[in-house]
């Protein structure tokens, strides 16, 4: 068996204070992880949302771009000055975190995504055009959601199993955090999909400056929600199962295995000896 299906249920532990959680997640009768366990696990479970969505900076540089571009496409109604302001203010972005060694996948991400708008725009010559790639992202993001969830390998669990460390274990030996896994990608999918039944009316009926301001409006809040709510159904769940410490121990067991056989006096050492 692989070091995802093995039982490991010394860390499968729950966050709950009344001990160790059941198959389904539940406290059971015995052990007592404490007040001070349920915490550090909650505080463990936000900062790694907070790494795998980018935290605070990641959603400054989702809002800055596109609240410069509606900024100034309702001064000034032009279209090439309001996509080459938001494209400069994205590459901005990337070089700061650069001059500062951070991670740039998420600033990296912005900059496609206004990219994929001022190309749309440009071509079409429709200034609401630069909302449309990310319109039909949130779309597809929030189906994505629904149907792996409806699959049984929610979209959330696969994005931040990584992060855990726990991979892909809670599929089959972690069935109470793979329950809270698919609340989250439901509340995820629903919240996004929301969000679109909003957008994509005001795409056909609202003028450029009403879709773009509603749409900034809808930037944080929604995301918020969902990470609020994902924060909510994981600090219940049992905890992750470490998959990278587990391999880690079976490694340094078969160095012990080996050394021991080498030295023990029926080993295969003392046979050649003997011959």
């Amino acid at each position: 068996m692989t070091s995802f299906d093995k039982p490991a249920a010394s860390n499968v532990s729950s966050t709950s204070p009344d001990g160790p959680a059941g198959p389904d997640g539940a406290a059971g009768p015995s052990g007592t992880a404490g007040p001070d366990a349920a915490a550090d696990a909650k505080a463990v479970t936000e900062a790694a949302l907070f790494e795998a969505f980018g935290g605070l900076r990641g959603m400054v540089e989702t809002v800055v771009p596109g609240l410069l571009f509606v900024t100034i496409f309702t001064i000034n109604q032009d279209l090439h000055s309001s996509a080459i302001a938001a494209v400069a203010v994205s590459l901005l972005l990337v070089v700061v975190r650069l001059v500062r060694r951070d991670t740039v996948k998420h600033a990296f991400s912005g900059v496609f995504g206004v990219a994929f708008g001022v190309v749309f725009a440009m071509m079409t010559g429709n200034a609401k055009d630069f909302y449309l790639p990310g319109m039909l992202y949130t779309l597809g993001l929030a189906l994505a959601y629904i149907v792996t969830t409806l699959a049984g390998v929610p979209l959330i669990g696969l994005i931040l199993g990584p992060v855990f460390k726990e991979n892909l274990s809670w599929r089959t030996r972690n069935p109470g955090r793979k329950k809270a896994y698919a609340k989250a990608s439901w509340a995820w999918g629903l919240i996004l999909l929301a969000k679109c039944a909003i957008l994509f009316p005001l795409y056909w009926w609202a003028d450029t400056t009403q879709l773009g301001w509603v749409l900034i409006t809808l930037k944080i809040p929604p995301f918020l929600l969902a990470v609020y709510l994902t924060w909510v159904f994981l600090a219940k769940a049992p905890a992750p199962i470490d998959v990278f410490a587990e391999m880690e121990a079976e490694e340094e067991a078969e160095k012990a295995r080996k050394a021991a056989a080498a030295t023990t006096p029926d080993g295969p050492t003392s046979h050649r000896r003997e011959r």
